[in-house]
């Protein structure tokens, strides 16, 4: 016995090798070898390689994942001549109990399928490969194997190891729509010793066996889940708790991955839960989505009314006058389309939450504008579109953007559709009543959910357009155009400007000041050279032209030169006097007796700008926030900050303004309303005492 178990520490041949194999390296626990599906390299540069394991009865090896002990095979391929580092695929593991440990591996047979790659397809291949690996029975023997397999120049016919490889490489979990199976949402229920997961997961066909493995960089290892299936057996709810001691941070907005069996069927995903409440959902019931269809359809038609909608104003407005005298018909059908636009613009946003979410990326409202490059590019088309209503340019240029984007007159049906979405883009680093509300319960829930939530907030901002759609006498009864627009669209270009300024100002933080300036200064410049435009001869208008989209360009590439002012530090000078938000030293604070104000807050978001000038910083609220006992602290959200993003989503939130209360009375914190009165915060104050 000892002899077989250093003859198999070493990886020492027991057999001669078979065609495309290596020579079997044998133990105590078992055998392993590498094996290929061809014979020989062929014209590819691709390989399809297998690390082949045949256990015996009662020995176990590791998932890539182990559970609560152990260690999955380590491969290492020093020694190889042509032969890229090859990498494993991973079969869908079984659940294994061991001395009261929860454990993921193998049993009996199993081929880690390998993807591997011949640079030069004209020579030979060596693979050298030494895998450790850990096999455990009653006890853990720590092995390690030598193998060597050869592949000769040649036309590559299948192995007699082909057919294994691809059936091992089938058990590897996918997205899971080959198989039906698609996650519906990722839950995080209590805090500290009594926290868990709470995973729903659908599937179009009965489930028989599930069961889910749970990866995690801030979590050591995961209970057994606790499975509860609906009638039908078609959705799947799986309680996962997490061991004492073993949560390093929040399980709300921490990014893992999930892989879910159910007997040769697996899937795998990534996920980022949200909080949840300790109740189950029923199966197949989605709690008050009809309520919150309409609560996103009212957060949608409010938005029209933000003060981070009114630049766009200038476009409705010069949209709303074009029609003045104009044919019911073409009334119509431009309002349609300017709605259509804005619905379709929300349905792209509604894909992107799904995409990023499902890749375990941060998700949330107004997001874009911590970037950056997306800043810049806003810059630009602001100024662009400021300049076309200054009548700098009608058409050749921008005129897809322009001409068909609603800055003239003369609006084709998908210059409004390009106008109803140009308005929802700018619409979004603001929030309202109802639309937090309705972001944080679609985020909360899978995708379907999210598509119909981002539908409803579409229409609801799209109603004003389609009302004057059903009643399209309201346009048709304003003044003919006239010479007096001239003087509207020189104003409201005043407008959009403003607002390109006010981004600057944003993208001075993110990227510094001498990206700002190089982006305001060259969009300047772009707009003067405009102006030269029909001041000088057809011929050298082209030569114009080329100007402005160099200028354009280097707008666009400066964010990506600069670099980011510092961290800022506490706040002092105006009506509060702020510290650096930190989620600990809330903790820490309301034990000492005090009551804590935190206010999450991003240059970007206008109606934090609001809150800010209206309630926090006067009048009654900013005594209050500067009397003793009360502590402020701000959380500033300019550029992505993946803490101040998880604690967002600890109160399900996914965007800002964002404000909570906490003291002795409320240790969890107060959640208050996007739009703050002067009233609730007082009352939450008094309340947190």
């Amino acid at each position: 016995m000892l002899m077989a178990a250093l003859l198999a520490v070493v990886g020492l041949p027991a057999m001669a090798a078979e065609p495309g194999a290596s020579e079997w390296a044998t133990s105590e626990s078992g055998k392993v070898r590498l094996i290929s599906a061809t014979t020989a390299i062929g014209d590819s540069a691709q390989l399809r390689l297998g690390l082949h394991f045949k256990l015996e009865p009662g020995w176990k090896i590791y998932w890539r994942t182990p559970g609560d002990a152990g260690y999955p095979p380590k491969l290492d391929w020093t020694g190889s001549a042509n032969l890229d580092n090859p990498q494993p695929h991973w079969p869908a593991p079984h659940r294994f109990v061991l001395a009261g440990l929860q454990n993921y591996g193998y049993a009996g047979e199993v081929i880690l399928p390998l993807d591997a790659r011949a640079p030069d397809a004209s020579r030979p291949v060596a693979a050298r490969l030494a895998v450790d690996f850990l096999a455990c029975a009653q006890i853990c023997v720590p092995q390690k194997a030598e193998l060597g397999l050869d592949l000769s120049t040649g036309p590559a016919e299948p192995s007699a190891f082909a057919h294994d490889i691809g059936r091992f490489a089938a058990l590897v979990p996918g997205d899971g729509r080959r198989h039906g199976l698609s996650l519906d949402g990722a839950e995080a229920l209590g805090s500290g010793e009594t926290s868990a997961l709470r995973l729903t997961v659908s599937s179009t066909e009965p489930f028989t066996d599930p069961d889910a493995f749970v990866e995690a960089e801030d979590v050591a290892a995961f209970g057994q889940p606790r499975v509860s299936l609906s009638p039908d057996r078609r959705r799947a709810e799986f309680h996962i708790p997490v061991p004492a001691g073993a949560l390093l941070k929040p399980l709300a907005g921490a990014p893992m991955s999930v892989t879910v069996t159910d007997g040769m069927r697996a899937f795998e995903t990534r996920m980022v839960p949200v909080p949840g409440t300790a109740a189950p959902m029923a199966a197949g019931e989605a709690p008050g989505l009809a309520g919150m269809l309409l609560v996103a359809l009212l957060g949608g038609l409010i938005l029209n009314l933000m003060p981070c909608v009114l630049p766009v104003l200038s476009i409705k407005v010069i949209g709303v006058l074009a029609h003045g005298g104009g044919e019911r018909s073409h009334v119509r059908a431009s309002f349609v389309a300017s709605g259509v636009g804005i619905v379709a613009s929300f349905l792209a946003l509604a894909a992107l939450a799904i995409g990023l979410k499902q890749a375990g990326a941060a998700v949330g409202w107004g997001i874009q504008f911590q970037q950056p490059g997306f800043l810049a590019l806003m810059v630009v088309l602001l100024a662009l579109f400021a300049a076309n209503l200054w009548g700098m340019f009608e058409i050749p240029m921008p005129a897809f953007l322009f001409n068909r984007g609603g800055g003239v007159p003369h609006h084709t049906v998908l210059g409004h559709f390009l106008s109803g979405a140009f308005a929802t883009l700018l619409a979004t680093p603001c929030s309202a009543p109802f639309l937090g509300t309705a972001i944080g319960f679609a985020l909360a829930r899978g995708p379907a959910e999210i598509a119909m939530i981002f539908t409803a907030l579409g229409i609801g901002m799209a109603v004003p357009y389609l009302a004057v759609a059903i009643w399209p006498d309201a346009a048709l009864k304003l003044p003919k155009p006239g010479r007096w627009m001239v003087t509207v669209r020189k104003v409201l270009g005043l407008a959009l400007a403003g607002t390109g300024v006010w981004l600057l100002s944003v993208l001075m933080v993110q990227a510094g000041i001498w990206a700002a300036l190089i982006t305001g200064g060259a969009m300047a410049a772009a707009v003067a050279t405009l102006g030269l435009r029909h001041r000088l001869p057809a011929a050298a208008r082209p030569a114009v032209t080329a100007c402005v989209v160099a200028l354009a360009g280097l707008a666009l590439a400066a964010p990506f030169h600069g670099s980011a002012n510092g961290e800022a530090g506490p706040e002092a000078g105006g009506a509060v006097t702020w510290g650096r938000f930190d989620n600990q030293s809330v903790a820490r604070l309301v034990s000492e007796g005090k009551v804590v104000f935190v206010d999450v807050t991003a240059d970007w978001c206008i109606t934090c700008k609001v809150n800010k000038a209206a309630v926090i910083e006067r009048g009654e609220v900013a005594r209050r926030l500067s009397s003793p006992g009360v502590v402020a602290l701000r959380a500033d959200w300019t550029r992505p900050d993946e803490s101040i993003s998880r604690y967002l989503a600890s109160f399900g939130r996914y965007g800002i303004p964002f404000n909570a209360v906490y003291g002795p009375s409320a240790p969890d914190g107060i959640a208050l309303a996007e739009l703050l009165s002067e009233a609730e915060v007082l009352a939450a104050l008094d309340r947190a005492r």
